[in-house]
């Protein structure tokens, strides 16, 4: 029988586990989700509110016409008495009195959802207060558990044993190494054009004053000049 309680017991503890597990790898999600819910629950409470700020308008209107139906009701009773009308005057101020009974009703009413809309604003200030902390809250937990991923995989990928992020590393530094490479073999064979391919030869041979286009400029001037000392023939003009 005790076996079988340790075994119950063993069940019932990794189920717990298992439901913790579960509920912290979605605790961002859950979060977010009770805070729309108690979005939810907050427009709720403000269609509630119209409701009764509505009525507190409404007892308003009511106390303002019931003042004035009194008013009216004590002034027909004045006139009553100076018409020696007593018994009408009677019957008036019996209204006068059920009227400022009821304006007495009103009257506490209206303080009633007075203080109602009073507590339901300050509640629901509170409320979107406390929403707006949670969401600064969620958007912290959200940016801090970026980061520790981004720190986890790096740490991961860094670490011994060969890992993708030092494979690509070395893939970019064997690239490096082929450019380099390329850029010497370049440098290398313009030495070499420069050594001893034809432009060699040729700018050698200009060097020396040889060739067809050497100082073209120079035989020109001085054919000029030749042809300048040369003596006019008689009659060229």
């Amino acid at each position: 029988m005790t076996v079988i309680k340790k075994l119950v017991t063993l069940l019932r503890g990794s189920a717990r586990e298992i439901g913790e597990s579960v509920v912290d790898s979605n605790a961002t999600r859950i979060y977010e989700q009770e805070i729309v819910d108690a979005k939810h629950s907050i427009e709720k409470a403000k269609g509630d509110l119209t409701g009764v700020m509505a009525k507190e308008m409404q007892s308003a209107r009511e106390i303002e016409r019931l003042k004035n139906e009194v008013t009216r009701y004590e002034g027909l009773a004045l006139e009553a008495l100076n018409k020696t009308q007593e018994g009408l005057a009677l019957d008036v101020a019996a209204k006068v009195g059920t009227l400022e009974k009821e304006l007495e009703e009103q009257a506490k009413a209206h303080a009633s959802y007075a203080l109602q809309v009073s507590k339901l604003k300050d509640l629901i200030k509170t409320a979107e207060a406390r929403i707006r902390e949670h969401e600064r809250e969620i958007g912290i937990a959200k940016t801090t558990e970026s980061v520790y991923r981004a720190t986890q995989s790096i740490s991961e990928n860094i670490g011994a044993g060969g890992s993708r992020l030092s494979n690509a590393r070395e893939s970019l530094e064997r690239i490096r190494q082929r450019h380099e490479d390329l850029a010497d073999r370049m440098a290398a064979s313009q030495t070499l054009e420069n050594e001893l391919g034809h432009s060699a030869l040729e700018k050698k041979l200009a060097a020396a004053g040889i060739g067809g286009d050497v100082d073209r400029t120079g035989q020109v001037m001085e054919r000029i000049r030749a042809r300048q000392a040369k003596p006019t023939e008689p009659g060229a003009q």
